[in-house]
C-alpha cells in the first residue's frame, strides 16, 4: 500500500498527519529515538518529541527511559485497535449528547406548533407580475365557489383570462362587474364568453375595490393609495374563514343590486346606440 494511502487511513481514525507519519517511521525498527523518528518521517525536530508523546499517550507507543529516551512501537493490530475503541468511545459520547439535546429541545419544538404567527396568513402583493402570478394560483386552487368583484384596472382583462373561463366548467362563479366595462366592445365580448360558459353576473355603477372570495376561505382584496389616487394597486391575500364569511355578505347585498348582463346592455349600449 502507498505510504500516502496508509497515513491517510490513520488519519481517519483519529491521529494527526505527523502522528501518523511517526508511527509509520516507529514500526521499521525495534526502537528509535526522536531525532531518528523525525528523520524517517521527515518531521520538524522541535514538533517531533510532542509527537511521540502523544503516540505514548493514545497507547500507539512506550518509551524506554535512558539517555536520550527510545521509543518502541506497539503492534498495529494493538495500535489500530486502541484507535477504534476511542472513535468508539467518542460516537458513543457524541450519541449520548445527541439524545440529551433531543429531549431538552423537544418540548419546546412541540410548543412552538402550537403557537402561530399571527400574521402568518396575510400575504401582500404590489408588484403586477406577482399579483397575476398569485390570482392565477388562487384560481386553480378553486373547489367550490369562486366570488368577483371586477373593476378597472384589469390585471387581466375578461377577454384574456383563459384560465377564469376553464375555472367556470364544474365551479359555481359568480362575478360583479362596473359599467364601465360597457365601454369597451372587447370586454363586453369577453364577459359573454363568461356567461356562456356558465358564470352568473350583475353589473352595478361603481364597485367599491377589488375582490376575490374562494371557497368561503380564503380572500383577496385590492387598496388603492386613496392620497395619491394612483392607479397602481396593494393587493391582500387573507386566509381566514371569519372574514371571508363577512365580505360574501357585502357581495350578496350588491349582487342584489346589480343587473343582469341583458339589463346592463340594454340600458348602457342599446338605448345608447339609439339616441345617438
Amino acid at each position: 500500500m502507498p505510504q500516502k494511502e496508509l497515513i491517510d487511513r490513520l488519519t481517519t481514525l483519529g491521529l494527526t498527519a505527523y502522528e501518523a507519519k511517526a508511527y509509520v517511521a516507529l514500526i521499521r525498527r525495534d526502537s528509535s529515538t526522536a531525532v531518528d523518528v523525525a528523520r524517517v518521517a521527515s518531521l520538524p525536530r522541535q514538533r517531533v518529541y510532542d509527537v511521540m508523546e502523544s503516540l505514548v499517550d493514545k497507547g500507539l507507543a512506550s518509551g524506554r527511559p535512558g539517555r536520550p529516551v527510545k521509543y518502541t512501537p506497539s503492534a498495529p493490530a494493538v495500535a489500530i485497535e486502541r484507535l477504534v475503541a476511542d472513535r468508539r468511545q467518542a460516537l458513543a459520547e457524541l450519541e449520548e449528547a445527541a439524545n440529551a439535546t433531543i429531549e431538552q429541545l423537544t418540548p419546546a419544538f412541540r410548543a412552538g406548533q402550537i403557537h402561530h404567527d399571527p400574521l402568518e396568513f396575510i400575504d401582500v402583493l404590489r408588484d403586477h407580475r406577482a399579483i397575476n402570478e398569485r390570482f392565477e394560483e388562487l384560481q386553480s386552487a378553486v373547489k367550490r365557489e369562486i366570488l368577483v368583484f371586477t373593476k378597472p384596472p384589469y390585471a387581466t382583462p375578461p377577454q384574456e383570462n383563459v384560465q377564469g373561463l376553464r375555472l367556470i366548467n364544474g365551479h359555481s362563479a359568480r362575478s360583479v362587474y362596473e359599467f364601465s366595462l360597457f365601454d369597451d366592445p372587447a370586454h363586453v365580448e369577453g364577459v359573454r364568453r363568461f356567461l356562456d360558459a356558465g358564470e352568473d353576473a350583475r353589473f352595478v355603477a361603481e364597485l367599491p375595490l377589488k375582490l376575490v372570495i374562494i371557497d368561503a376561505t380564503i380572500v383577496m382584496f385590492g387598496m388603492q393609495d386613496p392620497v395619491a389616487e394612483s392607479s397602481e394597486l396593494t393587493m391582500v391575500v387573507v386566509e381566514h374563514p371569519s372574514l371571508a364569511r363577512v365580505l360574501m355578505l357585502a357581495f350578496d347585498a350588491v349582487w342584489a343590486q346589480g343587473l343582469t348582463f341583458d339589463q346592463a346592455y340594454d340600458r348602457l349600449v342599446t338605448r345608447r346606440t339609439q339616441t345617438a
